[in-house]
């Protein structure tokens, strides 16, 4: 959808934050009573006893993104998978956010959610030259880069890092 188009099919996105391990339910329950719904997945690889085996996960555990009128939002929330419907403000940018997440996906761009890892948070680096190094969230830039505090001999120094190379502390 471009830019200053709408849509007047009378849908409206919804964010259906779900039961426990519900997600995949629910998709099942809009296919059947005809109500569009979009699970934005990864594959996920296991090994057991030699043999790899992959799982298609939820890149957002417990949300499904949902396309709806008032009678199919009734259904939605009335199929006990759904633990509470949040409503979307602005229709257009979520759409144009979730296009670029779903783009990302079929490239088989590496995605990963790293939520826990927010500004003012204690960390430390587990790869690369400053591995070992503590320190402190500055800032976030997107889903994967932070600019990281780091305090040498009393002295600080701003670093740029992948927010995948820290662990909380």
């Amino acid at each position: 959808m471009g830019e200053g188009q709408k849509r007047d099919d009378g849908l409206e996105w919804y964010v259906a934050h779900v039961r426990p391990r519900c997600e995949k339910k629910l998709v099942e329950h809009g296919k059947i009573y005809k109500f569009p719904t979009t699970l934005p997945t990864y594959k996920s690889i296991k090994k057991y006893q030699g043999k790899e085996v992959s799982f298609d996960k939820p890149l957002f555990p417990g949300y499904v993104f949902l396309r709806l009128n008032q009678e199919t939002r009734k259904v939605a929330i009335q199929s006990n998978y759904v633990a509470n419907m949040l409503d979307v403000i602005d229709q257009q940018e979520f759409e144009d956010q979730l296009e670029d997440i779903l783009f990302a996906l079929e490239q088989e761009v590496e995605i990963r959610l790293e939520p826990t890892i927010e500004v003012g948070a204690r960390v430390m680096v587990k790869s690369g030259p400053l591995q070992g190094h503590e320190g402190w969230v500055e800032e976030r830039f997107g889903m994967t880069t932070v600019l990281l505090r780091l305090d040498f001999i009393g002295q600080a120094a701003a670093v740029e890092v992948q927010a995948g190379t820290l662990e909380l502390i």
